[in-house]
């Protein structure tokens, strides 16, 4: 029966981590979409992948909250005004180079301190939100409920929430980011070099889910290296014997 209920929690672990393996390769091929029916071009897909940020970013606040409620609620403010502004940064100069050159920031009165890296941010997502298609609207819903499943699959039911501390948590976006961003503007400048062919187009989009799916195993491995954890009432009875 012991065995018999390890064998099932294991298959119910191999099954989760799957679910959420295919739903990140599902949410990257949506962009194929655009590009091979749309018309998108280098700059819709750069854009795509840089709100992924704004995605991790959520979920990492959401994180960061479950792990210490208390402790939490500051580091996730903190994380929000450093990794926002990081964010900004980041769309600000996709924005300018692909988009739109002209595109006008900082709208109104400035925020004070360092809320200014947050009005940045807003402005940013104004800027895409005004430029976007509804089917890239569509293609970023893919990224919110992929990521989400992650969330739930791994974070909280295999309890990856009881490994990781704050501070793990706090810095784990950008690691993936780096990794992940370089690859994809170093190929998408490649590709604008290159005219922006269609083929050219399809490789960028493997190629980040390539990357993507690397990370993705990446960060859960010790997940997925733990024994399933079976509950053996007559051994806890001897251990409270002994």
């Amino acid at each position: 029966m012991t065995d018999m209920t390890g064998h099932s929690q294991s298959l119910y672990a191999g099954l989760r981590r799957q679910a959420s393996l295919l739903l990140l390769i599902l949410a990257n091929l949506l962009p194929l979409y655009g590009v091979l029916l749309l018309d998108w071009d280098v700059g819709a897909l750069l854009v795509l992948y840089w709100s992924e940020n704004l995605v991790l970013g959520f979920y990492t606040v959401l994180k960061m909250l479950i792990t210490a409620p208390l402790g939490g609620l500051f580091s996730a403010c903190f994380f929000s005004v450093h990794y926002g502004g990081f964010c900004a940064v980041h769309g600000l100069f996709i924005l300018k180079i692909l988009i739109d050159p002209e595109a006008d920031f900082f709208r109104g009165e400035q925020w004070p301190f360092f809320l200014v890296f947050i009005q940045l941010l807003v402005d940013v997502v104004r800027q895409v939100l005004e430029h976007a298609p509804a089917a890239w609207l569509l293609a970023f819903a893919g990224l919110m409920l992929s990521h989400g499943v992650s969330f739930v699959m791994n974070f909280l039911l295999a309890r990856e929430r009881d490994q990781l501390g704050i501070k793990v948590l706090m810095f784990a976006p950008y690691g993936r980011i780096v990794i992940l961003h370089l690859t994809v503007l170093f190929g998408g400048f490649g590709v604008m070099a290159l005219g922006e062919p269609l083929s050219m187009l399809v490789i960028l989009i493997l190629l980040k889910l390539g990357v993507d799916i690397a990370l993705h195993l990446r960060e859960h491995r010790h997940t997925a290296l733990r024994e399933p954890v079976t509950y053996r009432p007559f051994r806890e009875l001897q251990k409270i014997r002994q």
